[in-house]
């Protein structure tokens, strides 16, 4: 199993170490990460503390806010709303930052590969399905 793996680890179009090994793609992964790795951070931290205090801080939690509406149910909200904040940033920042290179990579690679394999264009015969 593990030489099968292995194997197909080398079949692998060798157009795509190509490209891995362009400024480009460390550029995407850079920009990727940019984003990735502080977003993650602060979210999960944000639901561990609505964690830690729904488990430590019970008292804060049951506090009332309006009517029946309390600080945990505030909390959970606020989680959904970041959830879409987060989701909505990421969307901006992705056209603006990562799909402009990644779109120039995949013309790149289908350009290498259309030439390689002498089909020019890489459409089927007459343009269609």
């Amino acid at each position: 199993m593990v030489t099968d793996a292995h194997d197909q680890a080398h079949r692998h179009d060798p157009v795509y170490d190509k490209l891995h090994a362009t400024a480009e793609f460390r550029e995407l992964k850079s920009n990727y990460r940019r984003f990735a790795v502080p977003a993650t951070v602060a979210f999960l931290s944000w639901y561990l503390l609505y964690v830690v205090l729904s488990n430590w801080a019970p008292d804060l939690m049951g506090t009332q806010v309006v009517g029946n509406v309390n600080v945990a149910l505030v909390f959970g909200l606020l989680q959904f709303a970041t959830t879409f904040a987060l989701a909505f940033a990421y969307a901006r920042y992705s056209n603006a930052k990562l799909d402009p290179i990644a779109r120039h990579l995949d013309e790149e690679y289908a350009h290498a590969t259309s030439t390689s394999a002498g089909t020019g264009t890489g459409t089927t015969e007459g343009g269609a399905r």
